[in-house]
């Protein structure tokens, strides 16, 4: 007993804490990523070890025979037990990037079942595995008491007109996982020697007022479209005095 919350509305408290960064390389993804509070990156290159910054560097690792010795499924199953249990001073998780996340799940399901492609895993057990593990891991980050952001890359498809249009390169029925339980997902953009910000998803309309986390609310501040524009203050002309 006792579960049950009063049955009165609270003001909202709304800071969002799950992220989406998608880009070409070099676009700035990793360099947003880094602005979010403490970050700790579970990487599949060795980008973060190249900055200094907090990593652990995610590979299946083999046998000399090239049997499996210790899956991506066991390291990310470790590593989520212990920024869940133990103390530390991370505020932020960053997986850079999930498109590598999930081929190295896949493989390491490939090689668990001693094949040489999921399809050959009878009844799609292999697929049905992927998905599982991946939705797993999506909803054992959402439980850490920290920010989550996904970094990925960027790919081009054909939409329903038959224009080209730039789309995060994590598989759809990935991304449609992964984007069901963020709260904003942001596109960077290098132009020349700029790089830009672009809102492409979000959860709800966010107000500045309900940001809790001033931290977040700076980086917030920095991507167009995550708060309403603020209106513009009215210009009052000046007044001038006729003489007679």
């Amino acid at each position: 007993m006792g579960l049950l919350p009063e049955n009165k509305r609270k003001k909202p408290m709304d800071t969002p804490r799950t992220f989406f960064i998608w880009g070409a390389t070099m676009s700035g993804k990793s360099y947003l990523a880094e602005r979010f509070p403490n970050p700790f990156f579970i990487n599949t290159d060795d980008n973060a070890e190249k900055a200094g910054l907090p990593n652990y560097q995610l590979k299946n690792v083999k046998n000399s025979d090239g049997t499996l010795k210790q899956s991506v499924i066991d390291q990310l199953n470790e590593l989520m037990l212990e920024l869940g249990t133990t103390k530390h001073t991370f505020q932020t998780v960053v997986i850079d990037v999930i498109d590598d996340v999930v081929s190295l799940i896949e493989q390491a399901v490939i090689d668990e079942h001693d094949v040489k492609d999921l399809s050959e895993i009878g009844y799609g057990k292999g697929f049905a595995q992927v998905k599982a593990t991946l939705m797993a891991l999506i909803l054992e980050l959402k439980a850490l008491p920290m920010n989550v952001v996904y970094v990925s890359r960027i790919d081009e498809k054909t939409d329903a007109a038959g224009d080209q249009v730039e789309v995060p390169s994590l598989k759809t029925k990935y991304y449609n996982m992964v984007n069901g339980n963020a709260d904003l997902v942001v596109k960077t953009r290098r132009v020349g020697s700029n790089y830009t910000r672009q809102l492409t998803d979000k959860r709800k309309q966010y107000e500045r007022s309900q940001i809790t986390d001033q931290h977040i609310l700076r980086i917030l501040e920095n991507i167009p479209g995550v708060f309403p524009r603020l209106p513009k203050a009215p210009v009052t002309k000046p007044t001038t005095k006729t003489t007679k």
